[in-house]
């Protein structure tokens, strides 16, 4: 019985399952979790914690994520009616760190092909992983404050492959935050 006639028995179910447990999994990941006698409705107002300067190439480099990520967490704040002030209800505290990453692929003999000359009878074929570029990959936690009591009423965390291009790096960070505030159980009343 030839391959083919053996793959046309499998099932169309167990064929869908197997592609979608072969598909590469979401690029972007958000967590979230919260204070759990927290009381959301005595908050009305918002403001972000003051930055301590770094002195490192690596806050010079996310300087833009920085302020892309305090557009979209002023954005849904104030979509859930937080007013900013100067005297807050709410203090928010941006924290990001990122790292540099190798994507790599694994050798096989289809690709590259067996080796030209074998020489002893002891050679043994030994696949190996060859890197193929560099990426960044970044996470953004969101610490949201009770300014009063000082201790943290809820956070959300993203966590994802940054774009070099500024404008994609932008578009994946409000989605990252829209998927973090989505878990946001507030309301300003």
């Amino acid at each position: 019985m030839s391959f083919l006639s053996q793959l046309l028995r499998i099932p169309l179910l167990a064929l869908a399952l197997g592609l979608v447990a072969g598909a590469p999994a979401q690029a972007q990941v958000t967590n979230t979790d919260q204070k759990a006698d927290a009381d959301f409705t005595r908050y009305k107002t918002y403001n972000f914690m003051d930055e301590t300067a770094r002195k490192d190439s690596t806050a010079a480099d996310l300087s833009a994520n920085i302020f892309d990520l305090k557009r979209a967490v002023t954005r849904e704040l104030e979509a859930r009616g937080y007013q900013r002030a100067a005297q807050p209800d709410l203090l928010v505290h941006i924290g990001v760190a990122t790292q540099l990453l190798t994507q790599t692929r694994e050798t096989n003999f289809l690709n590259d092909g067996a080796p030209y000359y074998i020489g002893q009878r002891n050679f043994r074929w030994q696949a190996q992983n060859v890197p193929i570029g560099q990426y960044r990959e970044g996470t953004a936690t969101i610490d949201v404050v009770d300014a009063a009591r000082k201790e943290q009423v809820w956070q959300g965390t993203t966590t994802s492959i940054l774009s070099r291009k500024s404008r994609k790096a932008a578009q994946q960070i409000d989605k990252g935050v829209a998927e973090a505030f989505a878990k946001f159980p507030g309301q300003a009343r």
